[in-house]
């Protein structure tokens, strides 16, 4: 007696394929530039709110500059 055929028995699922070194090696490396890049973009977002603070404490402790005065040349 046959089994009962259905899409499910008559049709086997393709099986995956097993990831090729060439693949693997792929997947590292974009995670590896993925980390790199979020640490440079953090070090970067850290860097400029520095800068921005220490420059809003300078110019608020700066005291108007004198204009500089040229000498004439006679």
């Amino acid at each position: 007696m046959m089994a009962k055929l259905t899409k499910d028995t008559l049709f086997k699922a393709p099986q995956t394929r097993a990831e090729t070194v060439m693949d693997k090696t792929t997947r590292v490396v974009r995670e590896m530039l993925d980390t790199e890049t979020e640490q440079r973009e953090a070090k970067t977002q850290r860097l400029r709110k520095t800068r921005l603070e220490r420059e809003a404490t300078e110019t608020s402790k700066a005291s108007p500059a004198k204009p500089k005065t040229r000498k004439t040349q006679s």
